[in-house]
């Protein structure tokens, strides 16, 4: 059954994200919401461990547009990939690309997304979840055939498990939304704490 808005409650949901995987998360899960992506600086500050980075940039996207939407919640998340406690980010060309999957091939990692939500007023809440990613032995050719295709090229940790990249997935532990880039039962448990969902 999908998951309905208090009628009461005058105020809309605000995603804080251009992504389009995270909107349609929140379409599948039956979620009312408006989008409008956020304009901060993600760069990771020296020595900030990854989960405090995920979380740090979870808060300043929610209340970065939040100020837009005073009488809104607002929903920002952001997800990092994490292998030997470094995080993976969006590749910035072929070649990074390709490095990233090396790393990653025959290994698990780890995908964490940090959420916060700011209701109305301007109380903020985050929080975070991890799901561990194994993803078995690629070959050199995999690894060059899914560069060139393209889609490992605006995604964290350079693929898309709900893309070309599920055929290397030996088993994933925890959230398979997470990976994909929204934890719906995080989100949708903290819409509810926060009085927006019913």
């Amino acid at each position: 059954m999908p998951l309905r808005m208090f009628p009461q409650k005058k105020a809309a949901l605000i995603l804080a994200s251009s992504s389009p995987r995270r909107q349609e998360l929140l379409r599948e899960a039956g979620i009312a919401f408006a989008a409008h992506a956020p304009h901060i600086n993600e760069d990771q500050r020296a020595g900030e461990p990854p989960l405090e980075y995920a979380l740090r940039l979870a808060r300043e996207k929610a209340q970065a547009v939040a100020q837009h939407y005073p009488q809104s919640y607002v929903v920002g998340a952001d997800t990092i990939v994490v292998i030997d406690n470094d995080v993976l980010g969006k590749p910035c060309d072929a070649a990074d690309a390709a490095r990233i999957l090396r790393l990653l091939s025959g290994r698990g990692h780890q995908v964490t997304t940090a959420v916060a939500v700011v209701s109305p007023g301007g109380n903020t809440e985050t929080r975070s979840t991890t799901t561990e990613v194994f993803f078995r032995k690629l070959t050199e050719d995999e690894i060059q055939q899914y560069v060139a295709g393209g889609e490992p090229m605006d995604k964290a940790g350079a693929y898309a498990i709900q893309g070309g990249a599920a055929r290397w997935t030996d088993r994933i532990v925890g959230e398979y939304s997470n990976v994909v880039g929204l934890p719906l039962s995080l989100v949708t448990e903290m819409l509810r704490k926060s009085g927006l969902l019913q």
